[in-house]
């Protein structure tokens, strides 16, 4: 099974994927490590939210913002 990442900015549209990394990864949990360890770079690159992909079907989304 492959996982990804799908990124969306904070209007709803797509981000230029050039600019942003393309994983795929074979486990949720590795996905979910990856996103630990660079949600601030992809918030930083214009990504508002991100939603999580199992062979292409959407298994949650959130948000990328600091918590205070």
């Amino acid at each position: 099974m492959a996982w990804t990442w799908r990124y969306i900015e904070a209007d709803g549209a797509g981000p230029s994927a050039e600019e942003l990394p393309s994983e795929s990864f074979t486990s949720r949990g590795d996905a979910e490590s990856w996103l630990g360890e660079n949600w601030k770079e992809l918030a930083e690159g214009g990504v508002g939210r991100v939603a999580l992909l199992e062979e292409g079907r959407e298994v949650y989304s959130m948000a990328l913002e600091p918590m205070d």
